[in-house]
């Protein structure tokens, strides 16, 4: 049975601390402790289970840095990287889901506020992602 494409990312990144390890190394390579630190609440097993997990799914790198008692430096592949935008806007959803106020990022050019919209190259036209006709939805 083929997954759908959502049910194929929540495979891959849906349990409760996938993505905010993959959040925390969207700044660069972190060792274990660093991880651990940034997570508070995440048992060192656990951590260690998502970590094995995210690098089995290709999101993650663990580079040894030490061979005396095997230690690891985490980085993010590119298709880990790729994840940014997605907790971006999933991080403002949840902000404003909760009634925290949002800063929507900005362009560094002009300090507008961006926004996210899908596009159609073809007909060069927004497609309104609740538009039913839209085909965005999966199942």
């Amino acid at each position: 049975m083929t997954l759908s494409p959502l049910a194929e990312a929540l495979a891959a990144v849906g349990d409760r601390w996938s993505l905010l390890v993959v959040a925390a190394l969207l700044d660069g390579p972190l060792r274990n402790a660093d991880l651990q630190e940034q997570l508070p609440g995440i048992a060192p097993n656990i951590l260690s289970q998502r970590l094995r997990a995210l690098e089995h799914q290709g999101l993650l790198v663990a580079t040894p840095y030490s061979e005396h008692s095997k230690r690891f430096l985490y980085e993010l592949t590119e298709p880990g990287r790729a994840l940014a935008g997605a907790l971006r806007m999933l991080g403002d959803w949840g902000a404003r889901h909760a009634g925290a106020p949002s800063e929507p990022p900005t362009h560094a050019a002009c300090q507008t506020p961006l926004e996210v919209r899908w596009w159609c190259p073809a007909c060069q036209t927004p497609v309104d992602p609740e538009d039913e006709d839209a085909g965005l939805l999966y199942a």
